[in-house]
């Protein structure tokens, strides 16, 4: 298992490689980078790893830059001080989020999840450095699921259990009949292309199913106000402009 260390501090990197080495013998570090910029040079000029272990606030910026350019196909365990990255972290390809001060234990059971997410997708997959990969190509795939992470889990989703797609924080969700949430690593743009017809968006944050609409009713501006059949916190609006297309596709005309 080949493995790239982005980590900005000397002493934390090689307590990190060791941690590393220690809980998993069969790890082989291959490069520690400290910097966005040095770590966007060798990605362009090297073979890719299996996995990243990656720090995120780096002297030059944010690690989240690095995969923006290189892509997000491949699997990344965040190691930071930070808690507020959370959510971002798992928009890449990140497949956990280490708190410091690590730990052996806390590296060796992120590695178990790599392991494990590694030996569920053999039977499909050649190598798990086409892991990433085949999940971006299966979620952008026109078909009835949407692969959201749970945990240490990859779940399918079907597209008719789902009563919406939504905006919050920049980050997108989905909400399903159930009143089950989970983000996605997904813009609005593409989810709006790979859902059926029976899903519309109905201004920038939402996304939302025929089913899940209970009625329409007016509100201020000449906008429409959309209410659920399920429980949401948030007012979802229609402007005056999009009214009448929206109208159109409800009644399904």
């Amino acid at each position: 298992m080949k493995i790239v260390i982005i980590e900005d501090e000397q002493l934390t990197a090689k307590d990190l490689a060791e941690s590393i080495v220690n809980a998993d013998a069969g790890a082989q570090i291959i490069a520690t980078l400290s910097s966005v910029k040095e770590a966007i040079a060798y990605f362009k000029e090297n073979t890719e790893p299996d996995l990243i272990f990656s720090d995120i606030q780096l002297g030059d910026g944010l690690s989240f830059k690095i995969f923006d350019t290189i892509g997000t196909h491949i699997p990344v365990i965040f190691c930071t001080a930070f808690d507020e990255y959370a959510l971002n972290a798992f928009k890449v390809a990140g497949i956990d989020y280490i708190l410091k001060p690590f730990t052996v234990k806390t590296i060796s059971a992120a590695i178990s999840k790599y392991r494990s997410l590694q030996n569920r997708f053999a039977k499909t997959v050649s190598s798990y450095e086409d892991f990433g990969r085949t999940i971006e190509g299966l979620k952008k795939q026109k078909q009835n699921t949407i692969l959201v992470f749970y945990k240490d889990k990859i779940l399918p989703v079907k597209m008719e259990d789902i009563a919406m797609f939504y905006l919050q924080n920049e980050i997108a969700h989905l909400l399903t009949f159930n009143k089950q949430q989970y983000f996605i690593n997904e813009n609005l743009e593409d989810l709006e292309k790979i859902s059926s017809p029976e899903f519309y968006r109905v201004n920038r944050q939402y996304l939302v199913n025929k089913k899940a609409i209970k009625d329409i009713s007016k509100y201020f501006g000449r906008k429409l106000l959309v209410n659920l059949n399920i429980p949401f916190n948030e007012k979802i609006t229609v402007s005056k402009e999009k009214s009448n297309h929206f109208l159109t596709w409800l009644s399904g005309n």
